[in-house]
């Protein structure tokens, strides 16, 4: 059976640059569509925080603004039924990456306040990256990738083609205009060959050697199920 981690930051806020703390933490369709396509390809799901906190859902992301009614009844149906395992988290500081087979962070504005900066997750990135295992990161997840650090004190990303939410998808909300950085210009900074759709808010999907990154929050399922058909073809 295919063994998939989820990282899932365990921040409830996003600092702007204004000293503004704006109400964050994951974002829905980002857990919740992957967790059900992996759960109907019979994969065996663990999700980790770092320090096993409770992970905050983002009541943004479950608005009338941010998707059809249809997709957000899905996505809380979803949600709900699994309530449970993300109630009871395992701490990311005791997991073993070599104990899983697909690694998956989802974004939300949350990975941006904690796990950009923490060091337990930036180790596992960088060894999950070598190990040559599928590794996905979706919308706001690659800030993740600043944590790691190669042996060699290098940023181990760099080089990798890669989407992230982009530039202009960040400043549809007012509020992100006040970022202290943006996803794509850091990346693009930070030496990763970024990539993105030509149209905001679409699908879009960026493969490059075992690294998986969605743009946005509408590339979840097309992400997950990438994953899935590679996994099950043998090709990762």
């Amino acid at each position: 059976m295919t063994r998939v981690l989820f990282v899932v930051t365990a921040a409830d806020r996003w600092t702007l640059r204004d000293g503004e703390v704006h109400p964050s933490g994951f974002w829905g369709e980002e857990l919740a569509m992957p967790h059900r396509i992996f759960h109907a390809a019979g994969w065996e799901i663990t999700i980790a925080t770092p320090g096993g906190k409770t992970p905050t859902l983002d009541r943004l992301s479950m608005s009338r603004t941010t998707g059809r009614p249809s997709k957000l009844r899905e996505v809380a149906a979803h949600l709900e039924s699994i309530q449970a395992e993300l109630n009871s988290p395992r701490p990311l500081e005791q997991i073993d990456p070599d104990d899983f087979d697909v690694v998956f962070y989802p974004g939300g504005h949350g990975p941006m306040e904690d796990l950009a900066v923490d060091p337990v997750s930036g180790a596992l990135l960088t060894k999950v990256l070598a190990s040559g295992k599928p590794l996905a990161l979706l919308c706001h997840a690659p800030a993740a990738s600043f944590a790691a650090v190669g042996p060699d004190g290098s940023w181990p990303f760099a080089g990798y083609r890669m989407t992230g939410l982009s530039n202009l998808e960040e400043k549809l909300n007012s509020f992100g205009r006040k970022a202290l950085w943006l996803l794509e210009d850091r990346l693009r900074e930070s030496g990763a060959d970024y990539v993105k759709g030509r149209l905001p808010l679409r699908p879009f999907i960026a493969v490059d050697r075992n690294l998986y990154t969605g743009q946005n929050p509408a590339s979840s399922e097309r992400l997950a199920e990438r994953l899935v058909a590679d996994v099950n073809a043998g090709t990762r």
